[in-house]
């Protein structure tokens, strides 16, 4: 149970070690707890790759038989089916009694609750309970109007005005009661929490279940009551990859006995997203020209640096060498900006970097180079040209340090996707070396880790000994087809 904790952790996520250790503290406890004896209990943590939850434990219950019939320890947890586990990692509320559908297309109720970790929300734990004959009872499972068919008959101010009226608006409106229980909402409404994952009528919830911007009901009328915030408050709230702008509106009435707290809702999403592709395509436009020129520029400075940094005259000159070498290589390079659009085959890209280190390297021609790439990855052209420049970096060092001179050896070249993650290697079975005192001096190893973080946004893990080195990395893929011709 620990190692696989930790591997998922490390492999998937942004947790520091004593996080980690924090995690698996609290799952041994609820393997040996006699707390939860009757219900299913997990552990999910955030997958930085993929965005969604990830089950990294799982205790089954004691006293009862367990909802799931196949580990489940590995697998992902759906915005979509989960709503509350991603809500709750990501604002850090509880969430209690969501309606929820398991990996095995169970229906359940959820109570998510944050574990935090100096102040930081590191994880959340699951309590499940099977309500699948409840659910079937009073849904129509299925039915595309199974969220609208209990629709409140009481009078009230929405009421009166309403069907034809507010759900005709493009705004979520919801109204709460002095308790901050629904009582009563639009359409609009239904249709954006059905887009954040919630699976049944939101009617009669509390806020606290409903709260986008981690403020709970009551700080809320504290807030209120104490003058701290007005009366009318506008903002812009981000979840899930959507964007609003949240307006609360407190009312009292005229007897003072009744009030009610009205959340308007209006997405921008559209605009957001509009905006970004202007940005982008502006910039584009700008700088398409020179998109190769610069691309080569930064690998050329990288070595340049390299150059100045060293004291052998040799090795300036094989650096120099190497920087007129790379500015040969525009014309692969100019392939790559004339398929911008369509997205660029990644098997292609790599069997021309490696045939150019190959090229470069005449002083090793006992070292093979083997590839084992999916052909069927496409990516866009950022991704590319930083993948490119990492794989390169990788096998120039292979070339230079994991051999003797006029010693025979291997490199293998592996790119894989699984389940929306490419998984890459590269493998030396040369003589290895000390990774923690060469990662802080290399700046070839500066580089690979700088690129994996911040142009891919993936995690990078190098291993080595005696009998070679394996440079591992993984980043989130998203399919680019290109368009045939």
């Amino acid at each position: 149970m620990t190692k696989t904790i930790r591997e998922m952790c490390l492999r998937y996520t942004d947790l520091a070690e004593y996080d980690i250790d924090e995690l698996i503290h609290t799952a041994e406890s609820l393997s040996k707890s006699s707390m939860y004896q009757d219900v299913d209990v997990f552990i999910d943590v955030y997958n930085k790759l993929t965005s969604e939850a990830l089950v990294i434990h799982h205790t089954p219950p004691k006293t009862t038989k367990s909802l799931y019939k196949n580990n489940v320890v590995g697998e992902t947890a759906l915005r979509s089916n989960e709503p509350g586990v991603l809500r709750t990692l990501e604002t850090g509320m509880n969430s209690n009694d969501l309606l929820a559908k398991t990996q095995e297309n169970v229906l359940i109720r959820q109570k998510v609750y944050p574990i935090r970790n100096k102040q930081r929300v590191i994880a959340v734990l699951i309590l499940e309970n099977d309500i699948s004959a409840e659910i079937k009872a009073h849904f129509e499972i299925g039915n595309e109007d199974m969220a609208y068919r209990d629709v409140s008959t009481t009078l009230s101010a929405m009421s009166k005005l309403t069907d034809s009226i507010t759900d005709q608006l493009d705004d979520a409106i919801l109204i709460f009661d002095r308790n901050g229980i629904l009582q009563q909402k639009n359409y609009a409404a239904d249709q954006y929490y059905e887009r954040l994952g919630y699976m049944e009528n939101i009617q009669g919830m509390h806020y606290d279940n409903l709260s986008l911007d981690q403020m709970m009901f009551d700080a809320i009328m504290y807030q209120i009551e104490t003058g701290k915030q007005p009366i009318q408050l506008k903002k812009e709230v981000v979840i899930a990859n959507n964007y609003f702008i949240m307006k609360q509106i407190f009312v009292k009435e005229d007897d003072a006995q009744e009030c009610r707290f009205i959340l308007i809702l209006h997405d921008i999403t559209d605009i957001k997203v509009k905006e970004a592709e202007i940005v982008s395509k502006s910039v584009a436009i700008r700088e398409i020209h020179h998109r190769v020129k610069n691309n080569l520029q930064s690998v050329v400075s990288l070595l340049r640096i390299q150059g100045r940094r060293s004291t052998s005259m040799e090795a300036q000159k094989i650096l120099n060498e190497s920087v007129s070498r790379i500015l040969a290589i525009a014309a692969t390079h100019e392939l790559l900006s004339k398929q911008m659009e369509d997205g660029i085959n990644l098997y292609m890209v790599i069997e021309t970097v490696a045939y150019n280190v190959e090229r470069c390297c005449t002083d090793c021609p006992k070292i093979a180079v083997r590839m084992d790439i999916d052909k069927r990855i496409y990516l866009d052209s950022d991704r590319t040209v930083a993948l490119a420049l990492v794989m390169n970096e990788l096998l120039q060092n292979s070339y230079d340090h994991a051999f003797h001179p006029n010693e025979s050896g291997e490199i293998l070249l592996q790119i894989k996707e699984e389940k929306n993650i490419i998984h890459a290697e590269v493998t030396d079975n040369g003589h290895g070396f000390n990774v923690r005192n060469v990662s802080e001096k290399s700046l070839g190893l500066s580089i690979v880790k700088s690129y994996i973080k911040d142009k891919l946004r993936g995690k990078v893990t190098i291993e080595s000994n005696e009998h070679g080195t394996k440079t591992m990395f993984d980043f989130k893929y998203n399919s680019i087809h290109a368009t045939k011709k």
